[in-house]
């Protein structure tokens, strides 16, 4: 796997520390599931937000 070296203050450190002993996982597999969530939660959002006219124009065809 190669890595990159992320400049973060300590007490985020520390606090990446703390949630890696609490999960039960690495600080870089506590990131990637950070990353992920974040991810998920802008996913969410862009749901959340107005359909375009293109997409109600899909879900107006007449299927048959």
């Amino acid at each position: 796997m190669q890595s990159a070296i992320v400049r973060i203050d300590m007490a985020t450190h520390q606090e990446l520390k703390r949630l890696a002993a609490f999960l039960g996982t690495t600080v870089g597999d506590t990131v990637a599931l950070a990353v992920r969530r974040l991810r998920q939660d802008e996913i969410g959002a862009e749901l959340r937000g107005r359909l375009t006219e293109d997409e109600m124009g899909w879900l107006d065809a007449d299927l048959g």
